[in-house]
């Protein structure tokens, strides 16, 4: 484990949207698995999601998050990308897509260009829903490590584990996905 503390106040998210040609979904898996490994051999690299298509339309969306901004743009300028996307772009409709999102609020940012944002109370009742189950179910996890550990049971490291338990998987892995199943219902009417 690294002895670097991340500052997730700092962790920038790039968001690529490939619609791939039906014929070509096969080679299209191939080629994203390399590129995801690719990807996590550059230095300050978090993870990545992939959000496979639901529906008739095959819309992948990748999620890459890096540590900071300086070291995703290497990645974006990396020759080892070009040569990446160069390959895959005969496999997709209307080309690579790269956003960088370096705020919370790209949850709710609209997918197409000129849509609105969702209304405030939909990003709330979704964010509710979200981290309601998970400040229950979590503090009981953690519980019989309390009672073991009586120092990590107090107000502050307690409530410190339960906090990093509950933003973690839901900054980076339940809302992007969450959000992209429910975008119909967020759609502004």
């Amino acid at each position: 484990m690294s002895s670097t503390a991340i500052d997730l106040n700092s962790v920038v998210t790039l968001v690529i949207y490939h619609k791939v040609r039906r014929e070509a979904l096969a080679q299209y898996e191939a080629w994203l698995r390399r590129a995801v490994k690719a990807a996590q051999h550059w230095p300050g690299h978090l993870g990545v999601n992939v959000i496979r298509p639901g529906g008739d339309e095959a819309l992948f969306t990748t999620l890459v998050r890096f540590a900071e901004a300086a070291q995703l743009q290497a990645w974006i300028e990396s020759a080892e990308r070009a040569e990446l996307i160069a390959e895959a772009l005969p496999m997709l409709e209307g080309g690579d897509h790269p956003l960088v999102h370096d705020d919370p609020e790209f949850w709710f940012t609209p997918l197409r260009g000129g849509a609105r944002q969702p209304p405030k109370w939909k990003q709330a009742v979704l964010t509710f829903l979200v981290i309601s189950p998970l400040s229950m179910l979590v503090p009981r996890l953690w519980a019989p490590v309390f009672e073991r550990f009586p120092a990590l049971g107090g107000l502050v490291p307690s409530n410190l584990l339960i906090t990093l338990c509950i933003v973690v998987p839901v900054v980076f892995l339940i809302m992007p996905w969450v959000t992209r199943l429910c975008a119909d219902w967020l759609r502004p009417v």
